[in-house]
């Protein structure tokens, strides 16, 4: 069997499986939080547009992209090699004509699909009620589709990495915690090219809003210090981190012996 049609069988199964599982519903309730917050300011800034689109970028910002992206790709990346070991499985799918770096792959495929799902209905629930009076804009669809390809990009990325991590580390969500939330937050002020050494920097080049830009609707507190990346150049860092790292794992899971007491 070629990996791509391991890799697709392997999607498909643990697609289905991840659908049912307690972890998805867990993060799910963590998802209303930015609903729920929406919802508030709508009642509370009735009628003030241009506050509630600040608002929507900011709940974007703080929550999506530096906690709900991180956490989502921390649990589910790391798990992909990992719980295959620790739940002592890995023996019955390579008795199966499935080769290992099918199985990376599936799974991260499907684990981030299972992301976006979720990202995806969270972050359209909250922004549309957020801009429930711009609601015939055609340009507010536009923004709303780029804030999600950015964060369909950094689900990418963080996954792959996360997914490298549980690969080569026993306890890789403590290096991922340190990473997510440490290195990531810091990074992103640090002046100059610093910067570029954070997944987070690529994603914020992407964003629409600006500081100072559109009449004061940029975000000044999460893009202080901002030097950003071009977009084509953005998406293409992304890819590689994306690639770079998938690939590394693919090839340690395959090289590497799990003995029964790993």
């Amino acid at each position: 069997m070629s990996i791509r049609a391991a890799a697709r069988e392997v999607f498909g199964f643990f697609f289905v499986l991840g659908r049912r599982s307690g972890r998805i519903r867990t993060f799910a309730l963590l998802g209303l939080i930015p609903v729920a917050l929406a919802v508030v300011v709508r009642i509370v800034l009735r009628g003030r547009t241009g506050d509630m689109a600040a608002v929507s970028t900011e709940i974007l910002m703080v929550f999506f992209l530096q906690f709900y992206i991180v956490i989502l790709a921390l649990f589910y990346g790391t798990s992909v090699t990992a719980e295959e070991v620790e739940n002592r499985t890995l023996a019955y799918l390579v008795t199966r004509p499935v080769p290992k770096p099918a199985i990376v792959l599936g799974k991260a495929a499907a684990y981030t699909a299972l992301m976006l799902l979720l990202v995806g209905i969270t972050l359209a629930a909250s922004f549309f009620i957020l801009n429930a009076a711009r609601l015939g804009d055609p340009a507010l669809y536009g923004e709303f589709l780029r804030y999600l390809g950015v964060l369909g990009l950094g689900l990418l990325a963080y996954t792959a990495f996360f997914t490298f991590l549980g690969t080569i580390l026993k306890r890789a969500i403590i290096l991922g915690l340190i990473f997510g939330f440490g290195w990531e937050n810091v990074i992103q002020y640090f002046p100059g090219s610093t910067q570029r050494f954070s997944i987070v920097h690529y994603l914020k080049s992407l964003l629409p809003y600006r500081p100072g830009s559109g009449g004061g609707r940029g975000v000044a507190l999460l893009l202080f210090r901002l030097e950003p990346t071009s977009p084509f150049l953005a998406v293409l860092a992304l890819a590689l981190i994306s690639a770079v790292f998938l690939a590394l794992a693919c090839v340690l899971f395959r090289a590497k012996d799990y003995l029964p007491e790993d």
